[in-house]
């Protein structure tokens, strides 16, 4: 069972569809990343201000499971829980349709932080995610 620790609600818009209608399946990867930035926003994290201190969080791999299309001017709700995995913070996120609650797509999203120019542990990352480690 899903632990989502963020949810974040969003309208598509008509040039993110395609000429079949749906969201194009690029589109689903700018909706996953925009709530990953907004929860870290809402727990006081700035990619800006990591950036600055040597810290970059870098999306290592991506795995998505399409399962009921979104359309032009459907409401959806973005979810997230998080887990780490050795040096990588596992973000598992899912996509609701609002109308219906149906899934629209499954998620994970594996990131790793290269800091000062090597791959490592960002210890800002662990403070702030600490809580959410299962």
């Amino acid at each position: 069972m899903a632990k989502y620790i963020f949810e974040l609600n969003m309208k598509v818009r008509d040039y993110e569809c395609d000429l079949q209608g749906i969201v194009n399946n690029a589109n689903y990867q700018h909706y996953l990343e925009h709530t990953r930035h907004e929860f870290l926003l809402d727990h006081g994290i700035s990619f800006a201000k990591l950036h600055e201190q040597g810290t970059d969080a870098v999306v290592a791999r991506i795995t998505m499971q399409f399962k009921v299309p979104l359309r032009s001017g459907d409401e959806f709700v973005s979810k997230l829980w998080l887990k780490k995995e050795g040096i990588k913070y596992v973000f598992m996120q899912d996509i609701f349709r609002a109308s219906d609650m149906k899934l629209a797509v499954r998620a994970q999203v594996d990131t790793v932080c290269v800091v000062n120019g090597q791959l490592g542990d960002s210890p800002e990352l662990n403070d702030a995610f600490q809580p959410f480690f299962a």
